[in-house]
């Protein structure tokens, strides 16, 4: 059976002109979510969006756990990427960096399908871009255990199927938190990863024919 989702799809959905990123992403946002004051500028970053074909033929996309020791955002379920560096050309260049550096991935064979809205983290005070790239191949994945505790993926079908998506009450600094996330592999997915894949999984649902869209339900 063909996969439903396509690298046209997929193509079409980072191509949408008209798209509400906002709302996209509040559906699986953290509420209330935190905000702080800051005196200072965001740090720049950037993160990937790694898309590859699976051994069946679906697409999925990468994530990684990330190391238990790092000082931010650690034990979390995140895509690869970090801090813009001074050598790096610009964000589409951090993100390849950072995805080499992490995963072991790069080289010719990953390439820029386009890039999502920047996106403002509060906790870490990050300004993100969110390169989407496509690997062609099945990749052979090379962590960085400093940086990352475990690789895994995400089929691109199962984030528009409702039984991954859930939802749970965290006490986060002093405050009850309503915390949406997907179900991957046993990993919950949540905060600024989980948004990201929303806008994502909004966007491909607009770029679906309504039939594909109704398998998938």
């Amino acid at each position: 059976m063909a996969p439903l989702i396509t690298l046209d799809h997929v193509r079409r959905a980072l191509a949408l002109t008209e798209f509400d990123s906002t709302t996209a992403l509040r559906r699986m946002a953290p509420a209330p979510r935190g905000w702080q004051k800051r005196d200072c500028p965001p740090q720049a970053a950037a993160v990937m969006i790694l898309i590859y074909p699976a051994e069946i033929g679906l697409l999925e996309t990468v994530l990684t756990l990330r190391a238990s020791g790092l000082r931010g955002h650690s034990g979390q379920v995140s895509f690869p990427g970090g801090r813009q560096e001074p050598q790096d050309e610009d964000l589409r260049a951090t993100a390849r960096r950072e995805t080499c550096e992490e995963i072991g991935i790069g080289g010719e064979r990953l390439s820029i399908l386009g890039q999502l809205p920047q996106f403002y983290i509060p906790a870490s005070h990050h300004s993100v871009c969110p390169v989407v790239g496509q690997y062609r191949g099945q990749p052979v994945f090379r962590h960085n255990p400093a940086e990352v505790a475990a690789v895994f993926s995400l089929a691109l079908e199962d984030l528009l199927k409702p039984r991954f998506k859930f939802a749970e009450t965290r006490r986060i600094s002093g405050v009850d938190v309503r915390v949406p996330y997907y179900d991957v592999q046993g990993h919950k997915v949540w905060g600024a990863t989980a948004m990201l894949l929303s806008e994502l999984e909004e966007r491909l649902r607009q770029a679906l024919p309504q039939a594909a869209l109704l398998a998938l339900s």
